[in-house]
């Protein structure tokens, strides 16, 4: 019984002063976003990712990064201009949660489109979306396996 009570009363005291961390907090506390998370501050978006939002950021793990060349990752987090609609063109306003995702095309917020299927797992483009609705308090993070670029 008393173990209970402290765990009530533990829950109730951090439930009551926790607030949901924004995407990028969210992010970094997940440990899996490492590169991604580099790659956010060499572009110069982490403020925005902080903003009110609400964005969906479909957010590659450092192993969907490991997939790129060492000498193209390089070179991409050398360029800004480049590095920054690849980011963005993993964002897409507004919180889209897994279970209001339908196939078709997404607009982003680099301008271009994601084609999303569903046959058999959900796609953005060529990444398989591996995790979904992770909350923040300005969106949500969906897990792809892929670093997805536009055209």
């Amino acid at each position: 019984m008393k173990n209970k009570l402290l765990a009530l009363i533990a829950g109730s005291f951090f439930a009551a002063g926790a607030s949901a961390a924004d995407i990028v907090d969210t992010a970094v506390a997940a440990g899996q976003f490492k590169t991604l998370a580099a790659a956010l501050t060499e572009a110069g978006l982490i403020d925005t990712l902080k903003g009110p939002g609400p964005f969906t950021v479909f957010a590659p793990t450092d192993a969907a990064f490991a997939k790129i060349p060492k000498a193209d990752l390089d070179a991409l987090l050398k360029d800004k201009a480049k590095l920054t609609a690849v980011l963005t063109y993993h964002v897409v306003p507004g919180a889209l949660m897994s279970k209001d995702v339908k196939a078709g095309m997404v607009k982003t917020v680099q301008g271009s489109n994601l084609n999303v299927t569903t046959d058999g797992g959900v796609m953005v483009n060529n990444a398989k979306v591996t995790g979904t609705d992770i909350v923040a308090d300005n969106g949500v993070i969906h897990v792809i396996d892929t670093v997805v670029m536009p055209k």
